[in-house]
């Protein structure tokens, strides 16, 4: 229950996927707030529990301090329904760095798949190429060998959710040219050269927006500029280009017949679509959605998990490291 807008689109999202899905979705948080919810949803024949928690982690809470003051929070009680075996994933709008850090752990969460470093958030680009880069922000600081984790893992889950074979893994950087780029970039590029990975070498953002690579290999603080500045850009798009077609009779009649065509991109474009970023690393499946998630980023979220597990992606990264 933890979208900026709380529980109405986590509910009516939680909804929409036990119809879409047939599974059972199980709700947890404030019981009092969810049964409000789901009063003003037709459930009807639908598979949905709730689970109680007594506590909730709000976007200003220290991750640090969540896992010690809050024990009972919505994202303890989700992740150990997981780790028990309860459900099969756990999906959430709320904290990012709240569920990123009690994930992470095992006495409280899921704990790391054994061998891996660093869990890496990874998130598919809503683009014609659908390319996925890893690491979103979970990690700002890094050493090269965590970088080679999530060149693999995110290879992996290209393979398996996508069914691309052998995905193409690139480097973020600032130059296609090898010894481009800074101190991490110059030791990661020969581990992921010498991984058995499809490695194309280094990439500037520009190459991984146009399809250059499946994968984008980043640390965790350039990987959130580029996904920041991509969603910037597309709003400023979106915004200008609304505004110059207003602008005049003209182009509004021109944009008035282009209008399907504008529906078909703003569609390819808009993040509801994704849904999601998975934290790829940890032992169960996480789904992280964005806090301005509607309902239909919660479904479209949800359907992800659920793909995840059908895919075994957990057991994929687990073969994959230990190999």
């Amino acid at each position: 229950m933890g979208s900026d807008n709380n529980p109405e689109p986590d509910v009516a999202g939680a909804v929409m996927a036990a119809r879409e899905f047939e599974e059972t979705i199980i709700l947890v948080g404030d019981k009092t707030q969810i049964e409000a919810a789901l009063a003003k949803q037709d459930t009807t024949g639908l598979s949905l529990e709730i689970v109680a928690a007594g506590q909730s982690v709000i976007m200003t809470d220290k991750p640090s301090e969540v896992i010690k003051t809050k024990p009972d929070s919505s994202i303890h009680v989700g992740l150990q329904l997981v780790k028990n075996g309860e459900a099969a994933a756990f999906v959430s709008a709320g904290n990012t760095g709240a569920v990123l850090a009690v994930a992470m752990l095992r006495q409280v969460g899921l704990g790391r798949i054994p061998g891996v470093k660093r869990p890496g958030l990874g998130v598919i680009f809503p683009i014609k190429e659908r390319p996925f880069l890893i690491d979103n922000g979970a990690n700002a600081d890094c050493k090269p060998e965590y970088l080679l984790q999530f060149g693999l893992m995110g290879s992996l889950y290209m393979e398996r959710m996508l069914n691309i074979a052998s995905p193409r893994v690139g480097l973020i950087s600032n130059g296609e040219e090898e010894g481009k780029g800074t101190a991490l970039i110059k030791e990661a590029g020969p581990l992921l050269a010498a991984s058995g990975l499809n490695y194309i070498g280094n990439i500037e953002p520009k190459e991984f927006m146009n399809g250059a690579a499946h994968v984008a290999v980043a640390d965790g603080f350039s990987g959130n500029l580029v996904m920041k500045t991509a969603e910037a850009i597309a709003r400023y798009m979106a915004d200008a280009l609304r505004d110059e077609i207003k602008s005049n009779p003209v182009t509004a009649l021109g944009g008035l017949l282009a209008k399907p065509a504008f529906g078909r991109v703003r569609k390819q474009l808009d993040p509801n679509e994704v849904g999601g970023a998975p934290l790829l690393g940890v032992n169960g499946v996480v789904i992280i959605g964005h806090g301005r998630s509607n309902a239909y980023a919660i479904k479209q979220a949800v359907g992800q998990a659920r793909l995840a597990v059908e895919k075994n992606i957990v057991e994929a990264i687990a073969a994959g490291i230990k190999q």
